[in-house]
């Protein structure tokens, strides 16, 4: 191998670890949140119908914005894009730990969602654009696929010595720290490439994804709150958002893609999954804390929840060829739901690591099983020119799973307690069960 040849595979993969490195930092932002939640809520005074907007406004900025995301990264750029939402990302984390304002807080988790709609995806893309077709970029991929989900086990463990020892506001400010040398060397590696001009459409296109972000605030403030007038507020942002869609030469959402049943039924599973994971955990954290368990407890406490899928985010994709990704799905879907029920229900103020160990590792199995068997399934079988939107539609919709449901889930663990809330993301889990079997019922449509 010649020196400039080896100079050229060194700048990529300084370029893929940079990438991966955001990724995980990226992904870092659901559990460390979810661990700190109790001592944010005590911290500010602030109900559990309230503080869980700190969870669900990241949520709902990321999934709202992830379809306009992409749209944004054709006008303006991958670079450009990339290094303008890391700078945005590091100032809105420092902002959000020094505010002693709860409605603040949550609208710096709504832009960091915002954020991470824009760099999670565009990351992946640059290293497709910049990384030779065949084995290197298997690897890079693998590698930054690695990095997102180790950033779950990660933040645990982060927010768990971070809030513990320092405090919360510690663990909403660590990406600030991080996030401008990430930048620094971003700068450097990423490589430049035109935006693509978006004509008279631009305007319609962000009409659209602004509707669709207003109409999920919206919605999960009416969830959280039972406030009708925001659920009908709700109803007129999805109307002006159709509207928007409708007249556009190229609309946001490819219709043709809500026919393909495959894709539908794996977004639907992944809304019900993600949803009802995180849902658990953040009525797990809130149980914990008040049966006296530190934050770093805590922590410890959701590792077998979140480490099975980054000890095998390598082998994920042929765990899922083996088992054929709907036979996966359906596995993983009523997994996930029997560790919901397993969960002690007797107090967890007396509760051991040893009575959690089975409900977390079942809920850390599903992952497993699930988590990239739902992806090959909701794209695998589309032609290729239809994969990236099928992929930028599937994800929005397990975002949304992650807005929506825990959102509910708090508004009734508030109303009528832990009991209540728990069985509630079983159903959802059930329910998510439910749509993975009858997956089964239709084997021709599975990628494998």
């Amino acid at each position: 191998m010649s020196i400039a040849s080896g100079a050229r595979a060194g700048a990529r993969w300084a370029l893929v670890a940079v990438l991966a490195a955001n990724m995980l930092v990226d992904a870092l932002e659901v559990s460390a949140t979810l661990v700190a939640l109790p001592a944010v809520g005590s911290g500010l005074g602030a109900s559990v119908t309230r503080v869980q907007w700190i969870v669900t406004g990241f949520a709902a900025g990321f999934g709202g914005a992830l379809l306009l995301g992409g749209r944004v990264v054709e006008w303006f750029g991958r670079r450009r894009v990339f290094l303008a939402a890391l700078l945005v990302f590091a100032a809105v984390s420092l902002g959000g730990a020094l505010t002693d304002r709860l409605d603040l807080l949550v609208a710096t988790r709504v832009v960091k969602g915002f954020c991470v709609a824009l760099t999670a995806p565009t990351g992946l893309a640059i290293i497709v654009a910049s990384v030779p077709a065949g084995a290197a970029r298997r690897r890079a991929v693998s590698v930054y696929s690695l990095f997102g989900a180790a950033g779950f086990c990660s933040g645990l463990l982060l927010s768990g010595l971070l809030t513990g020892a320092a405090g919360w506001r510690w663990t909403l400010a660590f990406p600030a720290f991080v996030v401008p040398a990430l930048f620094a060397v971003a700068l450097r590696v990423v490589p430049r490439e035109p935006g693509v001009p978006g004509g008279g459409a631009r305007w319609r296109a962000v009409v659209a994804g602004g509707a669709l972000t207003s109409a999920v605030l919206l919605l999960v403030d009416a969830l959280a709150s039972w406030r009708w007038g925001s659920a009908g507020a709700a109803a007129v942002a999805v109307l002006v958002c159709v509207r928007a869609e409708r007249a556009s030469p190229r609309p946001l959402v490819n219709t043709a893609l809500l026919r393909h049943s495959p894709l539908v039924r794996s977004a639907l599973g992944a809304a019900a999954l993600n949803g009802s994971y995180v849902s658990f955990l953040l009525v797990a954290a809130l149980d914990l804390r008040r049966g006296g368990w530190s934050a770093w407890e805590t922590a410890l406490g959701f590792l077998p929840a979140g480490a099975p899928l980054a000890l095998t985010a390598l082998h994920s994709g042929r765990i899922a060829a083996r088992l054929g990704p709907a036979r996966a799905v359906a596995a993983g879907a009523l997994a996930a739901p029997a560790g919901y029920a397993l969960y002690p229900r007797s107090g967890a103020g007396g509760a051991r690591y040893v009575e959690l160990l089975p409900s977390m590792s079942l809920v850390g199995l599903a992952f497993v099983l699930a988590f990239t068997a739902l992806h090959l399934q909701a794209t695998g079988s589309l032609p290729s020119g239809l994969q990236t939107a099928a992929g930028g539609l599937y994800q929005t919709c397990v975002q949304l799973g992650a807005a929506l449901t825990p959102a509910l889930t708090a508004a009734l663990y508030a109303a009528s307690g832990r009991s209540a809330a728990l069985w509630l993301v079983t159903a959802v889990g059930v329910a998510g069960a439910g749509v993975a079997l009858a997956g089964l019922a239709h084997p021709s449509n599975d990628p494998s």
